[in-house]
């Protein structure tokens, strides 16, 4: 589908009604999660479409979905158009199971926290924080997380 340059946006018009920085639309488009074109005076262009995607990906942002992950669900997107409602639930469904994840996961490093503090083993057998599943064993006896925050070139 052509895209009607008539109603092409400027980035500072992107920037200026999605309320983010020009920079950050830059980057968005250098990252592959935006798309535009050059117009004939060398001036970067973006569809309409646009500013509901950078809506999406300041969303997706903020719930602390990696770009990475964002990339991957925008290219799942037809091309050309905003994404529909039914898109949106697609993505946000995905997101909220990521979240809800992750939510258990402090809840429960949050209720383990306590029993935890100043041990200083960091790899012993029932230690669910850094070791779970006593994967730590592998790498030697003793504090061994200790010893690489330590000297990080180890």
């Amino acid at each position: 589908m052509p895209i009607d340059v008539r109603v092409a946006l400027s980035v500072g018009e992107i920037a200026r009604r999605s309320g983010v920085a020009i920079s950050t639309i830059h980057f968005y488009d250098a990252k592959g999660l935006i798309e535009g074109w050059r117009s004939e005076g060398n001036q970067r262009r973006y569809s309409r479409d646009v500013l509901r995607r950078v809506a999406i990906i300041k969303v997706a942002q903020r719930a602390g979905v990696s770009l990475a992950i964002i990339k991957a669900a925008l290219m799942e997107l037809p091309s050309g158009r905003a994404p529909t409602a039914r898109n949106w639930r697609n993505l946000s469904t995905r997101w909220r199971d990521m979240l809800t994840d992750r939510i258990h996961s402090l809840v429960q490093l949050r209720d383990q926290l306590e029993g935890c503090i100043g041990c200083g083993c960091l790899s012993m057998e029932d230690c669910p924080l850094r070791n779970p599943s006593d994967r730590l064993s592998q790498l030697g006896d003793g504090a061994v997380l200790l010893e690489r925050d330590t000297n990080p070139k180890s």
